[in-house]
């Protein structure tokens, strides 16, 4: 079966099995394996890609469905430069094994676009379908508020390490 799509800009063709997910014609099929699988049921949000400019999860989603769509994955997300989030998980640590890393910050790009200015509480629901088994959200929520600041055209607050008290 042939589908055809845009992915990060580039318009792609591949010949598929009818049952692939989309994850899998990203890493297979294209390369990109930036997009990672990790539960395969949409549970842990490792495989989160944005589709026409929303956050999906890429493992819950068959590769045809995908057809004439806009995909972006972790490797377009920067246009240049890093993209706001992936300098804020780069300058508030916001990674540790990094295997969650991409899912979290397409859901956080995803977010931002929607609301640049969200609370923590925000930040928390907008981010709680991915899932850090190291459990450090502390510095990933830090990571996205730093590049909620940087969207906004401001100066992202001093790190926690930075502040004295």
């Amino acid at each position: 079966m042939e589908v055809s799509l845009t992915v990060n800009g580039q318009d792609v063709s591949a010949d598929i099995e009818p049952r692939m997910l989309l994850v899998h014609l990203l890493r297979e099929e294209l390369g990109l394996t930036g997009t990672h699988v990790g539960c395969e049921t949409g549970y842990c949000g490792a495989c989160t890609v944005h589709i026409d400019g929303q956050p999906v999860k890429s493992c819950t989603m068959l590769a045809i469905q995908a057809e004439g769509m806009n995909v972006t994955s972790i490797e377009g997300l920067k246009d240049g430069d890093l993209h706001p989030v992936q300098e804020g998980f780069w300058e508030r640590h916001g990674l540790q094994c990094g295997y969650c890393t991409p899912g979290m910050i397409m859901s956080a790009a995803g977010m931002l676009a929607q609301n640049d200015n969200p609370s923590e509480s925000e930040i928390k629901h907008g981010i709680e379908g991915n899932l850090c088994r190291c459990t450090g959200y502390h510095n990933i929520i830090k990571a996205i508020e730093y590049a909620a600041s940087k969207m906004r055209g401001e100066e992202p607050a001093a790190p926690d390490w930075e502040v004295s008290v």
